[in-house]
């Protein structure tokens, strides 16, 4: 008799998922880390209980598990991150004194007259690149913007330096964007100024109108689709507005409109910084800066009749 010995059948237990290793009411967030698991081979099952979703795996991959899933939340902390809303979030205290700006410079038109050799308007306060530069009336780089040639070149500023004025204010607030606007003109009449040398004439809100074209693009939506061409676009745009309505006519200023615009580009980067983005929102600093732009118009025009 021949005794025959059965060999033991091999059976494969199931693996006992035992230990809870991530516990949560956030469905997506159990499917997250099951994907990481699965990741790296950590065999786990997902329960879901009355109050919680669990994932659960066994004794000895609970180590493994918890590094993994440890990991993978460090690694994704903060992300994905918020989007930039404090241009949506900010309102100013009072609406931009819109009205105020253009029935000023119309109103002042009416006192001033049209340009005239022999007006004291404008034998005072026009942008003389001579007296600027030999003399230092420096002051003449701000009483120049309020005044205009005639009344085509009056209702051109007001209507298209009203429109963008409005809506930069509401990005800045009033005082801040009242300063920035005076003092980015300022600079780009002096640079024009510079530039030109002596026997250089000019009036007009024009640069002003320009600087804020420079400042919009620059403070223009931040979460752009193609971050490829974020850098070139705020350029594109000013330059666009440059050569449709700042480029044309005989007696154009073209140095005055490039420089306005040039240096609104540099003030609109700096306006757009988190520093900036939170002082505008100071009730104090934006009352101070709009009676300080009020003291410099009222100052420059004081030092120009004395």
């Amino acid at each position: 008799m021949f005794m025959h010995d059965q060999e033991p059948q091999e059976t494969d237990d199931p693996p006992v998922y035992s230990e809870t290793v991530l516990a949560t009411p956030n469905e997506q967030n159990i499917m997250a880390c099951s994907l990481v698991l699965s990741a790296v081979g950590i065999s786990h099952k997902i329960a879901n209980l009355p109050h919680n979703t669990t994932l659960q795996v066994s004794t000895e991959d609970l180590h493994a598990a918890r590094f993994q899933i440890q990991a993978y939340e460090d690694e994704n902390r903060n992300w994905p991150p918020k989007p930039d809303t404090s241009f949506k979030t900010f309102e100013p205290f009072l609406q931009p004194p819109t009205l105020l700006l253009i029935g000023a410079l119309a109103l002042f038109f009416t006192v001033t007259g049209p340009w005239s050799a022999h007006s004291f308007w404008f034998i005072q306060g026009a942008g003389d690149a001579t007296k600027i530069l030999r003399h230092h009336e420096y002051y003449r780089l701000i009483t120049a913007l309020t005044l205009h040639a005639d009344t085509v070149h009056l209702l051109g500023n007001c209507f298209f330096g009203g429109f963008l004025f409005h809506f930069f204010c509401r990005l800045t607030g009033n005082g801040l964007g009242l300063f920035a606007m005076l003092l980015t003109a300022g600079l780009g009449n002096y640079i024009n100024v510079a530039l030109h040398g002596e026997e250089h004439l000019f009036v007009g809100f024009s640069t002003a109108v320009f600087a804020v074209i420079g400042m919009l693009s620059m403070l223009g939506p931040h979460n752009r689709v193609s971050k490829r061409y974020v850098r070139i676009i705020p350029f594109m745009a000013g330059a666009a507005l440059l050569a449709m309505i700042g480029s044309s006519g005989e007696r154009t200023d073209l140095g005055a409109h490039l420089f306005g615009l040039c240096c609104g580009f540099a003030s609109g980067w700096i306006l757009g910084r988190p520093l900036f983005l939170r002082l505008r929102r100071s009730m104090w600093l934006q009352t101070f800066l709009f009676l300080l732009s009020i003291a410099v118009i009222v100052l420059s025009w004081r030092a120009a009749l004395a």
